[in-house]
């Protein structure tokens, strides 16, 4: 049984932290250390952050469900391939040891991070297709996205956003929009591996979870309030101080 007030800290950690991934990804950063600081042990509050943090997921994706009209195809193709990088990226957290790739992750977000802030720039250099038919290189940045997300979820939402945004010649909220459902689409292989192998404290997921889920749905309100530079902007802020977090941890 919870405590009522380690009850209140965890809805609160779950309520930010599904608005922070509806609006750049990043919620990890809020709920696993407020699981951390309750005392459970890093590999259990790993695990019953991944799948407590499922619901907010679920309702970023569905609070975008009327950006995504038009793009479901493009969607769904995309996450198959989000999919198949959070298989590797599974398979490789639990085969390797995580040092040297845990090392890299902060350089990791703070570089997604920047790209997202150049993003205007590097879509004309780099971007090519159009808004039908992107360029394939999308996919090759989805799969080692769904890889990074699966195996370190802290600002996977942002490395995904920068490679959406880049390839992806359509309004950022549309992007973001595609951005939630790979997010799910990699979360939820997360889910189903610790879920059947992971030591998850279901009493916490009991109560981070529902909290997550309204968070996601109230950050697609937040975020559809914002103009793309606006949006832009808080990502990529967001995104560095998670970059900083990572680095001083």
């Amino acid at each position: 049984m919870i405590p009522l007030g380690d009850v209140l800290f965890l809805a609160g950690a779950g309520l930010l932290a599904g608005v922070v991934n509806a609006l750049a990804g990043g919620g990890t950063l809020v709920s696993f250390p407020a699981l951390m600081a309750l005392g459970y042990p890093g590999v259990t509050a790993t695990v019953t952050n991944a799948v407590a943090l499922w619901p907010g997921y679920l309702g970023g994706a569905f609070g975008y469900r009327a950006e995504l009209r038009g793009r479901r195809r493009r969607a769904a193709g995309l996450a198959g391939v989000a999919v198949l990088g959070a298989v590797a990226g599974s398979t490789l957290l639990l085969n390797t040891p995580g040092d040297t790739f845990e090392a890299l992750v902060p350089w990791l977000v703070a570089f997604a991070s920047l790209a997202l802030l150049a993003q205007p720039w590097l879509r004309k250099r780099f971007g090519g297709g159009d808004g039908e038919r992107p360029s394939r290189l999308v996919y090759a940045g989805v799969f080692l996205g769904g890889c990074y997300g699966a195996y370190f979820n802290g600002g996977m939402g942002v490395l995904l956003l920068a490679v959406l945004g880049m390839f992806l010649h359509d309004h950022l909220q549309r992007v973001n929009a595609v951005r939630a459902v790979l997010s799910l689409a990699i979360c939820t292989v997360s889910v189903v591996a610790f879920a059947l192998f992971g030591p998850v404290e279901w009493a916490a997921v009991a109560v981070i979870a529902p909290a997550s889920l309204a968070g996601g749905l109230l950050g697609t309100r937040l975020a559809r309030l914002m103009s793309p530079a606006v949006l832009r902007g808080v990502v990529v802020v967001f995104g560095l101080g998670v970059a900083m977090a990572l680095a001083l941890r």
